[in-house]
């Protein structure tokens, strides 16, 4: 028996967060690989503005990789996961840099958790003013699992829970826009105490 989607039996999902460098599209990527040796059948999607790596690919920061399909926004997911299953039935479906899509991605994954999909979902939980990243605190809150992982701050080696942006090696205002493409702009992992923004 099958939903609107795929199958009606529960699903669940899965978020991976915390901040750059922590290693969460590696821990996608791994999660996605294992589903796929065990003959499941898998769609892995990320934005289209995330272009950092590869055009194509969920790519980490040392060069792992797996093949996405590249989306402009969550009617796009949509569309894509409907195209598919009139191919076949789809199990599992993974969504990289989640904190790029609009707040839509809450609904699409609680309808999809429901219809009986394993949901992947991976993203930053705040922004480089140590905000909370929108959609992630949501999805956070609704996730039957929730990941956070940390780097390794670049100044002191502590656990590091926030993102440094810089520009032109000097910490970002506070009143910069929080999704900037292409700037001359440079990240780090740092913690709490090391983390500046310029008020």
């Amino acid at each position: 028996m099958h939903g609107y989607y795929g199958s009606v039996e529960a699903g669940w999902v899965e978020l991976i967060t915390g901040v750059m460098f922590s290693g969460k599209s590696s821990e996608l990527i791994r999660r996605v690989e294992r589903a796929m040796i065990a003959q499941q059948e898998v769609l892995v999607f990320k934005p289209s503005i995330d272009n950092r790596y590869s055009d194509t690919e969920v790519a980490t920061h040392n060069g792992i990789t797996v093949e996405a399909q590249i989306v402009d926004d969550v009617a796009g997911i949509r569309n894509k996961i409907k195209e598919h299953n009139q191919e076949e039935t789809l199990d599992v479906v993974a969504i990289d840099e989640g904190q790029f899509f609009s707040e839509d991605l809450i609904e699409l994954v609680d309808e999809l958790a429901e219809d009986g999909y394993r949901i992947i979902v991976a993203g930053l939980d705040t922004d480089f003013a140590g905000r909370g990243f929108k959609p992630i605190p949501e999805l956070m809150a609704r996730a039957e699992y929730v990941t956070k992982l940390h780097a390794v701050c670049v100044k002191c080696s502590n656990p590091a829970t926030r993102t440094q942006r810089l520009i032109n090696g000097e910490p970002a205002s506070i009143d910069d826009p929080v999704v900037v493409v292409g700037a001359d702009e440079t990240y780090e992992a740092r913690c709490r105490r090391c983390h500046e923004i310029k008020k």
